[in-house]
C-alpha cells in the first residue's frame, strides 16, 4: 500500500514543512519520534498520512509531547501493517460524536446544524477534536473526510488551506 506523509511544525507563528519516511517503523512511539525530528522545538507538529487514495491519518504532537490522532476509517489498521501501526490501538468510534439524538446526514453535511457528511461504510477512529483549537471542528473534521469525491490529499489540502500552510505541503508534492 503507497502512502504520502508531511508534517508540518509551526515555529515563531510561521510553518514548515517535510516529507517523512515512516519506512521500518515498528511502534507509534518511533512514527512520533520522526514527527518530533522535523522540527524539535516546534509548539506544534501534525503529520498527514495519506493512504492509497483511501485513507487519512493525522497525528498531532504539542510541544513534543502528547501525541493525538485521528484516522478516518478504522480499516485502514486491516489494510496494511503501516495502518495497523498507525490506527489499528485506536478503540474509540467517532460516530457518535454528537450530544444529540438527532440523525446524522448521511451525505453532504448540513451548515446550518454543523452535522458531519459521513461515509456510511468509514469508521473514523481517535481523537476527532484533534484541530478544534486551530478552528477545524470535530464535525468539519469529519465532513471533510466523509464528504463524497474528497480524497485523502484533498482532505490534507483543506486542512492545510484553513491553518496557512497549504503551500508548503504543495512544495512537497512537487518534489
Amino acid at each position: 500500500m503507497s502512502y504520502f506523509a508531511a508534517a508540518v511544525a509551526r515555529v515563531d507563528g510561521g510553518w514548515t514543512a517535510d516529507e517523512v519516511s515512516l519506512r521500518d517503523v515498528t511502534d507509534i512511539e518511533e512514527v512520533a519520534e520522526r514527527l518530533r525530528d522535523v522540527e524539535p522545538d516546534a509548539e506544534l507538529s501534525l503529520l498527514f498520512v495519506e493512504a492509497d487514495d483511501t485513507y487519512l491519518v493525522i497525528l498531532r504532537l504539542d510541544d513534543g509531547e502528547d501525541l493525538r490522532i485521528f484516522g478516518s476509517d478504522s480499516a485502514y489498521a486491516e489494510e496494511s501493517r503501516l495502518g495497523a501501526l498507525l490506527v489499528g490501538d485506536l478503540k474509540t468510534s467517532v460516530t457518535g460524536l454528537e450530544d444529540t439524538d438527532e440523525p446524522r446526514v448521511a451525505a453532504g453535511g448540513d451548515d446550518e446544524t454543523e452535522q458531519p457528511a459521513v461515509d456510511p461504510e468509514a469508521d473514523p477512529v481517535g481523537d476527532a477534536d484533534i484541530l478544534a483549537d486551530l478552528g477545524i471542528s470535530a464535525q468539519k473534521l469529519l465532513a471533510l473526510c466523509g464528504h463524497e469525491g474528497m480524497m485523502p490529499a484533498d482532505v490534507t489540502v483543506e486542512i492545510c488551506q484553513m491553518l496557512g500552510c497549504a503551500d508548503e505541503v504543495e512544495e512537497l508534492r512537487e518534489v
